[in-house]
């Protein structure tokens, strides 16, 4: 990955200085998503049972960051969680970042030595633990997000319990945002991450990159920053309209079936801090057209110089009962026509309509598994397509941090996926 992680990407700014808690701090995605916080001008609680792993992490902060507070922990221990509870500061965001990705396969033959008791204790237990904890430092609005793993919605055999954690953490998640309407609860599920467990893995002869990447349409592997960036912004404000919803940053993975081997991307990824060139197509709805227009112009500067381009499509919204997927059809070959590599098209779906005839229900499924098709087909390619499914009354104002993000560079690895949005013009839908 040619990113350049010492470059801060632009993003929308926040107002006023935030406070996070990041578990996991000390290495891989935890330690990437600490610096990214530090270079977006956040103050962060770095929790970690790793001394000397915050240390060297201290070592390579920010010199304009203000430094951080680092707070040694086993978070397998739950009276060292309650104690965590009366050292932290106020906070704006809990980011559930710790877990372990091994041990515990005898637990399912009767034999195990109590790995998985600590994996499912730090996996599972210990997110909640920390909501717990953090709870009374928590301010109004305060955002809870908790790294779960592609392995919570794809069985991985032989390795115990490690699936069933991170299952249980996005069932937690979900049931949390639902008892916690006035928090922004979110779930982050990383693909495959070159961390430096996997380096070590690749380096030893124990993992086959290649074979790894073939299953992935994006044709790569994640780096740490991919999930970073994608962390920085669902502890922000802009993610309310996601809460209680789960991002799947995967490459594609998930949404992709077949016996084939996918081709490996043809292009290097862009710095995260490319200037994004959005363009609108078939914005129709006065709102949408409206806030979308000022997004447009916010990036004007960057429409004649090289750039990352972003295509919003939404025509869909304008389509009849079920033409949906003739909509998307329609939208992915005007995007195709006039991008051959590294650009983004994000579509804006309707919501299911209530009460749709038995013969049209179909239409909504059939459109989302195109975009899935897409993504497996275009991936090699650097072309990423994604779409918003937008209840009635949706309010476009508060999805515009959203749509900066999965629109542009910072999202990079996110392809194939179609979000449902919580947020409409009077407030928070229910959650399902």
């Amino acid at each position: 990955m040619t990113t350049d992680s010492s470059r801060a990407p632009r993003e929308l700014p926040l107002a006023g200085p935030h406070t996070v808690l990041l578990t996991g701090a000390g290495a891989g995605i935890g330690r990437a998503t600490a610096l990214a916080l530090a270079r977006a001008g956040w103050r962060c609680v770095l929790v970690d049972v790793d001394a000397g792993a915050l240390r060297r992490l201290e070592a390579a902060w920010p010199a304009d960051a203000e430094p951080p507070m680092s707070l040694v922990a086993d978070l397998t221990d739950a009276a060292r969680i309650e104690r965590l509870g009366h050292e932290v500061p106020p906070l704006d965001a809990l980011i559930n970042n710790a877990g372990l990705s091994a041990g515990g396969a005898e637990a399912t033959s009767g034999h195990d030595d109590g790995t998985a008791a600590r994996l499912l204790a730090l996996n599972l237990a210990a997110p909640a633990r920390m909501v717990q904890a953090c709870a009374p430092h928590l301010r109004p609005g305060a955002r809870i997000v908790n790294v779960a793993s592609g392995a919570g919605l794809r069985a991985i055999p032989w390795r115990g319990l490690y699936s069933p954690s991170k299952a249980g953490l996005i069932g937690q998640s979900r049931a949390l945002a639902q008892a916690r309407p006035d928090w922004t609860v979110t779930t982050l599920a990383p693909g495959f991450v070159r961390t430096e467990l996997v380096q070590r893995l690749i380096e030893g002869g124990r993992l086959d990159p290649a074979q790894a990447v073939s299953k992935i349409p994006l044709g790569r592997m994640a780096e740490p920053e991919d999930m970073a960036q994608a962390l920085c912004f669902l502890a922000s404000p802009g993610a309310r309209v996601l809460t209680g919803q789960m991002l799947v940053l995967d490459g594609g993975s998930s949404v992709c079936g077949g016996s084939q081997p996918l081709p490996a991307c043809e292009h290097s990824s862009l710095p995260f801090d490319t200037p994004l060139r959005p363009h609108l197509e078939s914005v129709r709805e006065p709102a949408w057209h409206a806030a979308l227009g000022v997004w447009v112009r916010a990036h004007a500067g960057n429409l004649h110089r090289a750039g990352y381009p972003a295509v919003i499509d939404a025509r869909a919204l304008d389509a009849q009962p079920g033409t949906r997927l003739d909509a998307v059809l329609d939208a992915a070959r005007c995007f195709r026509s006039s991008h051959a590599a590294l650009a983004s098209l994000t579509l804006l779906l309707p919501a299911p309509e209530a009460g749709l005839g038995w013969q049209l229900a179909g239409d909504a499924d059939a459109a989302r598994m195109l975009v899935a098709t897409l993504a497996a087909e275009w991936g090699a390619h650097g072309l990423r397509v994604n779409a918003l499914e937008l209840p009635q009354g949706s309010a476009p104002q508060a999805c515009m941090p959203l749509l900066d993000y999965l629109a542009g560079p910072r999202s990079q690895f996110l392809t194939g996926h179609v979000l449902r949005l919580a947020v409409t013009l009077d407030g928070l839908n229910p959650i399902g």
